[in-house]
């Protein structure tokens, strides 16, 4: 008998979930996806540890050369409580090239994002150690806090500026689930969703 479905995939309902995700042997700190995410797909980015200081990032190429990146999501500590499993899902709406990576900022007091992750929401903020207001449009692989904090905070974070990206550790598929470990023991595991109707 012939095997034809995807590598790493299963069927649930009317989706295809597919774990077909790699690590980047040139940049050993991103993860990407195996075949391009396209308008309509959902990937579910679910962060299982982080460390209080790793912001969990998904970014997409804003410019032909990817020269400059989109930020669409990120996630911290604070808000991987698991109570919606829904949060951890982003429907594409826009053709590009995407990838996931985590970054180490300095933890600093003041208010931090609360459970409501998606960007911008600034309504969704409490008392904390993380930077919620993070520049949309950067170089790839950069994250770039801004406001308030980031002036109480300058010299911290000129010497996070220059840190490379959090390498990935180890990397392995569950089925239909690709699982990271970071340097330093954050974990994450990410999936495509795609409606089969």
């Amino acid at each position: 008998m012939k095997v034809t479905a995807p590598p790493y995939s299963s069927q649930h309902g009317d989706y295809l979930i597919s774990g077909d995700f790699k690590g980047n042997p040139r940049t050993p700190s991103v993860v990407l996806p195996a075949q391009a995410l396209v308008k309509g797909n959902i990937p579910n980015i679910e962060p299982m540890s982080l460390q209080d200081d790793k912001y969990l990032v998904l970014q997409g190429c804003a410019s032909a050369e990817c020269r400059k990146a989109s930020l669409v999501r990120f996630s911290i500590a604070d808000n991987i409580s698991g109570k919606d499993s829904r949060s951890n899902r982003v429907r594409m709406t826009l053709e590009s090239r995407y990838f996931i990576w985590l970054k180490c900022l300095p933890e600093v007091s003041g208010q931090s994002c609360g459970q409501g992750w998606l960007m911008f929401s600034h309504d969704t903020t409490q008392d904390g150690s993380h930077f919620c207001i993070l520049e949309q449009i950067s170089p790839p692989l950069t994250l770039i806090p801004t406001g308030e904090l980031v002036a109480f905070h300058e010299q911290v974070m000129q010497l996070a500026e220059r840190r490379d990206p959090v390498r990935v550790a180890r990397e392995s598929h569950e089925g239909s689930t690709y699982v990271v470990t970071y340097d330093g023991g954050s974990i994450m595991r990410v999936q495509r969703m795609h409606a089969t109707r």
